[in-house]
């Protein structure tokens, strides 16, 4: 099965930050009469997500985040809804500021087979993706490590091939890694009256968002769900 490589294989650039309730409410209504609303959305126009973070007991993904790498790769596993219907093995990579995204489908029982470390038959898998991250867990020792939840609001536009996304109720399992557990026990990791505000784009971001988004100080640190999840552990 060969790896899908996400948006632009030449990299997208992104602007990702935390915003306060009320900027978040403002720039929606503004989006809203210039952008989609993305089709995968529910009746509320969101959807939720889960996604399991690999990481090793020397935190090497978490440090060279906090540490600002220009070059690094992140390991994450996801699903929607808490449904097993769609599982993604995801690669995010930053080479210079450019985010790249690689994914391919896995099931559960392999998922539950890298959870307990039974990694071996990924050695010869015939996703290149599954490959890339047995050599990881075999010389780094990358496992997964925490579940992180949020609920997730997009919106699209042609032009740029942009992507705006508005992340709340975000909430980690902590060290619990158990994530087809519906009840999986999840706490609270981003303050109740901040959203995460994401903005992807290809080469250009058109005039027209770059006006919408005025009030968004691009230059703010970047958040990150990962690294807020690891607050406690």
């Amino acid at each position: 099965m060969p790896i899908v490589t996400s948006y632009n294989p030449n990299g997208r650039k992104e602007i990702k930050q935390a915003i306060s309730y009320p900027d978040y409410a403002l720039i929606k209504t503004k989006l809203q009469h210039v952008m989609q609303i993305d089709k995968h959305a529910g009746m509320d126009g969101k959807y939720l997500i889960r996604s399991t973070y690999f990481d090793n007991f020397a935190n090497k993904v978490l440090t060279e985040k906090k540490e600002g790498f220009i070059n690094r790769d992140k390991y994450r596993v996801r699903i929607y809804g808490k449904s097993s219907a769609v599982i993604n093995l995801e690669r995010k990579s930053k080479r210079n500021n450019i985010t790249f995204k690689t994914k391919c489908a896995i099931s559960q029982a392999e998922y539950e087979k890298m959870r307990v470390g039974q990694i071996s038959w990924m050695e010869a898998d015939d996703r290149g993706l599954v490959r890339d991250l047995y050599q990881e867990m075999n010389y780094s020792q990358l496992r997964p490590t925490t579940v992180v939840d949020y609920e997730r609001e997009a919106y699209v536009y042609p032009f740029g091939n942009v992507r705006v996304t508005f992340d709340s109720k975000v909430q980690s399992s902590l060290r619990n890694t158990d994530m087809f557990n519906q009840s999986l026990p999840m706490v609270d990791v981003l303050e109740p009256n901040l959203v995460i505000l994401e903005v992807k784009y290809d080469e250009y971001l058109p005039d027209i968002i770059k006006y919408l988004l005025q009030s968004v100080d691009t230059r703010a640190e970047a958040y990150s769900k990962y690294q807020l999840s690891r607050m406690y552990g």
